[in-house]
């Protein structure tokens, strides 16, 4: 009966029920445990085993830069990080609330792998993030043009929970991808929160985006009532280098 008992298992794809039964009989657990306490275990198991496939699946599909976490960020008081402010994120209550999250600094400052981070917290609570970089993202959109498949990408983006566009306004936006850029706010705004990283200061993203009335409505959508993170100090990678450096000395 247990060897039908786990090949049902297997052909119902309750791959957590399958291990932890096979387990269970291989150890002489189940002599030893009650029928209610062995239907808990097997359900625990299977829902764990499912709660790991959608977090993997979460993670992969997220696409980050860097495999970061929460926990690994530096509160270094010259970095101008809150602890509190972060940790208050981490609850994933800013997604709940369709706030955004706007992080800049110089090059290096870290804010590729902050951003990463709060995406990475995000999937661990069960939302569904994407990660992308700004160029790159409007050339595909603009390639989805081309090729007649821009509604389905811009369908994919706007079903995210969290949407992370790092590296904001490192080139000029043209009149398709400012066009791009509205749409994408405006099927967000209100509805799901986005993170956007710049080594440029809000204050100038006006002109990078140009035309003053398109600019006019996206950053009122994108800055309004956003979070606001400003990373400061030096370039983590030239300290990090420097310290390599010192060590082989």
């Amino acid at each position: 009966m247990n060897t039908e008992t786990l090949e049902l298992m297997k052909k119902m794809r309750l791959h957590g029920m399958h291990r932890t039964f096979k387990t269970s009989i291989e150890s002489g657990r189940t002599e030893d445990t009650t029928p209610d306490e062995l239907v808990s275990l097997l359900l625990q198991s299977e829902y764990d085993e499912r709660t790991n496939r959608k977090l993997e699946r979460g993670l992969k599909n997220a696409r980050f830069r860097y495999k970061s976490s929460i926990e690994e960020i530096d509160y270094h008081p010259k970095r101008g990080i809150d602890k509190n402010q972060l940790h208050r994120f981490a609850d994933g209550t800013f997604i709940t609330k369709q706030e955004n999250i706007l992080i800049t600094g110089s090059t290096g400052t870290g804010k590729s792998f902050l951003s990463s981070a709060l995406g990475h917290q995000a999937c661990l609570l069960g939302y569904k993030v994407l990660y992308t970089n700004a160029t790159r993202l409007f050339t595909q959109l603009k390639m989805a043009k081309a090729d007649g498949t821009v509604l389905k990408e811009m369908a994919r983006m706007e079903k995210q929970d969290l949407l992370i566009i790092d590296d904001f306004g490192i080139q000029p936006f043209d009149a398709v991808s400012r066009l791009s850029l509205l749409e994408i706010i405006e099927d967000r705004h209100g509805k799901r929160s986005t993170i956007l990283t710049s080594q440029l200061p809000v204050k100038q993203w006006y002109d990078v985006i140009g035309e003053k009335t398109l600019a006019d409505a996206i950053l009122d959508r994108i800055v309004h009532d956003a979070h606001r993170i400003e990373l400061k100090g030096e370039s983590l990678r030239k300290k990090q280098n420097r310290e390599v450096e010192e060590t082989m000395e």
